[in-house]
């Protein structure tokens, strides 16, 4: 079945059970978006793909909704214009993003002021290192829950991690506060492959950063294994 309706003021056609994201990015217009990757189902958290549907009371992200016969849909109106940018303010003022390219480039192109919200409670957590896949940076987790997708239904079926805890101290954690290697992971790296601030990192890469040579890493490594 064939779908018709304007977008951005120019007339579209699109295939059934298309999502106006997809329609978008077929048609050459770029949508941003954070919670969202192709390796995982969409399930519309950050609302950063907001677009403005008319006769809509409020904003629908396109990740979700599915283009309709005879939609009006703004890409890029000045109410959506508006959410992504005071989105990125409040995500900008509670977290560290410094390791997050994308939406530094985000925060640039919509114009987000880094200080809007200065009486804002900022994530603060210390850098867990309990394996030796990945590390855990809970200070850089937007809660986009790529990481747990992959590691349940959408990809590893290891249920390793899920969220842990209720409102603004929501974070990324184990059954029982457990650590890794006493969970079901498996320590495929999937979900600091899917990460998008840098919350969970390869550990290879962490320790380069922390100022450790090549060498001293496969030393370090060496001495793991025979400790096993």
């Amino acid at each position: 079945m064939t779908i018709t309706f304007l977008l951005d003021g120019k007339e579209v056609t699109s295939e059934d059970n298309q999502t106006l994201l997809d329609v978008a990015r077929e048609n050459g217009i770029d949508i941003p978006t954070i919670c969202f990757h192709e390796a995982t189902t969409a399930n519309a958290l950050c609302r950063i793909c907001v677009v403005e549907v008319e006769g809509q009371r409020v904003l629908q992200p396109s990740c979700i909704v599915k283009a309709a016969n005879s939609m009006k849909v703004q890409t890029h109106s000045e109410k959506v214009v508006r959410a992504r940018k005071t989105i990125l303010e409040m995500l900008s003022s509670t977290m560290d993003l410094s390791e997050a390219p994308e939406i530094q480039a985000m925060m640039k192109e919509y114009g987000a002021d880094v200080n809007r919200f200065p009486d804002a409670e900022r994530r603060e957590s210390a850098v867990i290192d309990d394996n030796p896949m990945y590390i855990r940076d809970y200070s850089k987790c937007l809660l986009c829950w790529r990481c747990v997708q992959v590691c349940a239904e959408d990809a590893q079926y290891t249920f390793a991690i899920n969220f842990d805890g209720r409102g603004f101290n929501t974070q990324i954690g184990t059954f029982f506060d457990r650590s890794i290697p006493e969970t079901s992971c498996v320590l495929c790296g999937q979900c600091a492959a899917v990460c998008p601030t840098g919350a969970l990192k390869p550990k290879r890469e962490y320790l380069l950063e922390q100022g450790m040579t090549p060498q001293e890493i496969s030393v370090l490594n060496t001495g793991r294994k025979k400790r096993k």
